[in-house]
């Protein structure tokens, strides 16, 4: 029998979440409580760039997505004029989707059009939209929405409202994961692009819908990051490297084919109080910097473990011995999204 933490990767993250917050209750007087509370006000931005993230690497080796931290400094710009312009958040939180969306079509036409490798195209895309934002940032006036940040900031019973709403979000892409056609398509296609053209399903679409969703989340996280702190052209810097962090740690496998969204809550939680952390103890960037490599690589052992030996990773190969008829998107994907 497969040992529980095997069998369900995504514990890992929220073990180490759990050392660093018990670390930080030892050194520090601060309640337990309100610890975790600053936690859960921190995380649901990087859980939302995350899921766009891990949707992209589900798809299979070399899909990624760089252009997440330069789209969730542009969403954050947009999104606030727009807010300030017409008077309107929900427009201006649609402006931060639809600019996502729109650096998004860049990338995907470079992929699908030109055949340029993802890390390529998406990082063409990350330029232009860094160039917009340093324009856009050239005198900026607008503020974000008063009444935004206010909702942003509250915590009934300590719990913040953002992070129910994103909590929300991951359970509806667990749904889409296991329930539609596109997210059994998307596993498929990640575990084996050929099998899966072979089976009919429409790789093309799916790599598209997934850049393209990808892009929509990361304007998403902009546009509620820049009204929660305020625009600046470095918004999004961290959410680069985090984003690919907290979706491999949070036990998707980095080779596509598997995806863990609920692990992306642990391994967030764990960066966020691992930043709390180090600050706390007052290190410098250098030390900052080797203990935060030093646990992530450690906590990547123990997930990777997990993965290989995990039964998704048996059955895709189990499966992968039948004949090309025979197999089709239910078939190649098994059970593969934990959480």
């Amino acid at each position: 029998m497969i040992p529980r933490t095997l069998a369900r990767p995504w514990i890992w993250g929220f073990l180490a979440a759990a050392l660093v917050w018990v670390t930080i209750l030892a050194i520090s007087s601060q309640g337990g409580g309100q610890t975790v509370s600053l936690a859960l006000s921190l995380a649901p931005y990087l859980v939302v760039v995350g899921l766009g993230q891990m949707l992209v690497i589900t798809a299979g080796p070399g899909n990624i997505d760089v252009s997440v931290a330069s789209v969730v400094s542009l969403a954050g710009f947009v999104s606030v004029q727009v807010a300030a312009t017409t008077g309107s958040v929900a427009l201006g939180i649609l402006a931060g989707i639809g600019t996502g969306l729109a650096i998004a079509v860049i990338s995907v036409v470079a992929i699908l059009g030109l055949s340029v490798p993802p890390i390529i195209a998406t990082l063409a895309a990350g330029l232009v939209a860094s160039s917009l934002t340093l324009s856009l940032a050239d005198g900026f006036t607008a503020v974000p929405d008063e009444g935004l940040r206010r909702l942003l900031n509250l915590r009934p019973a300590g719990v913040p409202v953002l992070a129910v709403a994103v909590a929300a979000l991951t359970a509806l892409v667990v749904v889409l994961l296991r329930r539609t056609t596109y997210g059994r398509s998307l596993l498929a296609v990640g575990q084996s692009r050929p099998v899966a053209e072979r089976a009919g399903v429409p790789v093309a679409r799916i790599i598209a819908v997934t850049y393209l969703a990808s892009g929509a989340l990361a304007g998403l996280a902009g546009a509620l990051l820049a009204a929660y702190i305020a625009p600046s052209p470095d918004l999004g810097t961290r959410y680069l490297l985090d984003s690919v962090a907290v979706v491999v740690i949070g036990g998707t496998l980095i080779s596509g084919g598997r995806a863990v969204p609920v692990g992306i809550w642990g391994s967030a939680l764990f960066f966020i109080l691992l930043d709390g952390l180090v600050n706390l103890v007052g290190w410098s960037t250098a030390a900052q910097n080797l203990l935060k490599g030093g646990l992530v690589l450690f906590v990547l052992f123990l997930a990777g473990g997990g993965g290989l030996r995990g039964p998704a990773t048996g059955s895709r190969t189990r499966r992968r011995s039948r004949p090309a008829a025979a197999t089709t998107p239910a078939t190649i994907t098994g059970d593969t999204t934990h959480g």
